[in-house]
């Protein structure tokens, strides 16, 4: 019973660490671009602003949702929950520290294959999404933002490749400890830079924010696959973007920046949250300025970006890395 206990406690807690990580992602947002683009952003709810993704959330609440009369009702009900629950799986796999606790299921020997699992079922609810809805425009909008999100995971996924083959084992706690934790050089942000490159432009493109936020071009197809959504429904698949951007931030984390090592952490697992925070937080503004600075790509050139550019170099990364290691080449053994 104990131990169930303590598992529910932490299902519990990384869905609560989610859910508020979602609402104050989207208040970091606002603030840093409006820095940016020399605006005030939100400051009128609170200070600074800080209540202000409590009032939207009370307004999503009580807004009223209308279902289209010709829906398929019940896939239209479920689409939303099928985008938002793989989000959340994610953290599953996670370790934000050194201590049991914080680490569901950090050191299981498949976690890399969980989370490529997981990421690839994010495709139903925006495919179903847009299907069910009755809407020719969102149904083209689904099918646009399926195929944008299979493309780019094949070059996500060879970029795991490399990045497996570096630490001999799809475990996150043993990616980390393959790091060298206390020398920042054993990153694999500086090891494989390609391979960290490359998972950084495809996570945006798996959430589908700027500049492959073609589901938010309202001068081609409205809103997308969730323009007959509204309400609640249609929080869930805001929600859904800003928990799999604090996820992916997570992953980068895990798997090019050292998670939660750092210096002087040793047995301190505050600290190594501490720093596993600090990096989130870093690549969570880093997404948010490239959203702030890159105009959106055109749907063709986003679609040949990602087979005739990205996955070849993503397969030569592959080759290259497994070459190395073949051959003893220090800093690949």
């Amino acid at each position: 019973m104990s131990i169930l206990l303590e598992t529910i406690l932490k299902a519990v807690m990384f869905v609560v660490l989610a859910l508020a990580g979602f609402a104050y992602t989207t208040w970091i947002e606002r603030r840093l671009i409006s820095r940016m683009q020399s605006r005030i952003g939100p400051n009128r709810v609170g200070p600074q602003g800080l209540l202000q993704p409590v009032a939207e959330g009370l307004k999503l609440i009580f807004k009223e949702s209308i279902t289209p009369a010709q829906a398929d009702k019940f896939v239209y009900m479920l689409a939303p929950m099928l985008a938002v629950i793989p989000a959340l799986a994610l953290f599953a796999v996670i370790p934000i520290s050194n201590h049991s606790f914080f680490n569901l299921a950090g050191g299981v020997d498949t976690a890399v294959l969980y989370v490529l699992a997981i990421l690839g079922t994010a495709v139903y609810g925006i495919a179903l999404a847009g299907w069910s809805s009755n809407n020719k425009y969102a149904t083209l909008g689904g099918l646009r933002a399926a195929a944008q999100v299979i493309s780019y995971e094949l070059a996500m996924s060879l970029a795991l490749v490399a990045v497996v083959l570096m630490a001999g084992s799809a475990s996150m706690n043993v990616i980390i400890e393959k790091q060298l934790p206390g020398n920042i050089l054993g990153w694999f942000i500086f090891r494989q830079p390609i391979a960290a490159a490359l998972f950084a432009i495809t996570a945006l493109a798996e959430l589908a924010r700027s500049p492959f936020d073609l589901v938010e071009a309202e001068q081609e197809l409205t809103a997308g696959y969730m323009t007959e959504y509204g309400g609640m429904k249609f929080a869930l698949f805001f929600m859904s973007e800003y928990v799999k951007m604090i996820a992916l931030s997570g992953l980068f984390t895990v798997f090019f920046l050292g998670g939660w090592s750092g210096p002087f952490v040793g047995d301190s697992w505050p600290l190594g949250l501490v720093y596993f925070s600090i990096k989130v937080l870093l690549c969570l503004m880093v997404m948010v300025w490239v959203r702030a600075t890159l105009p959106r790509f055109r749907y063709d050139k986003l679609m040949a970006f990602g087979w005739k550019r990205l996955l070849p170099i993503a397969l030569a990364n592959v080759v290259i890395t497994a070459a190395l290691i073949a051959f003893g080449v220090p800093g690949y053994k």
